[in-house]
């Protein structure tokens, strides 16, 4: 199974570090680099140099917001997966985000087993479709 590079988006330190060990620890992951804030996370997915295959975005941030994120990282011409780690999980947030471009919304609080699967199925089938979207 392939490592997917991946970025994140995180403003919480602690949050961001825990997600780092565990998605390198537990799936197919890599990450590429990391910003907490959305100047500085459009900034670096938008250099043509950076590869990636995976985002993942928080919703609030530092400096502006995860969906200012996913708004210019639907704008970029490249193969890649965007999916949201949010505590702000609702049906009417779910659905803003699957509208910017978003694969996937995840809970923090009680779908990171369900994070890991999906990157799990993404890398085992690289970038294939890894099932439909739900909105529950």
């Amino acid at each position: 199974m392939r490592q997917l590079k991946t970025y994140i988006v995180e403003d919480s330190l602690v949050i961001r570090d825990n997600l780092i060990a565990t998605l390198e620890e537990l799936g197919p992951i890599e990450v590429v680099g990391t910003a907490d804030d959305e100047p500085s996370a459009v900034r670096w997915l938008s250099a043509p140099e950076q590869e990636f295959d995976l985002v993942i975005v928080d919703i609030f941030l530092r400096v502006g917001s995860g969906l200012g994120v996913l708004r210019a990282v639907q704008q970029l011409q490249r193969v890649h997966r965007l999916v949201v780690l949010t505590n702000f999980a609702t049906d009417d947030m779910r659905r803003k985000c699957i509208e910017l471009g978003a694969d996937r919304v995840f809970d923090k609080s009680h779908e990171i087993e369900s994070l890991i699967l999906y990157c799990s199925r993404l890398a085992a089938r690289e970038g294939s479709d890894c099932g439909p979207i739900t909105l529950s």
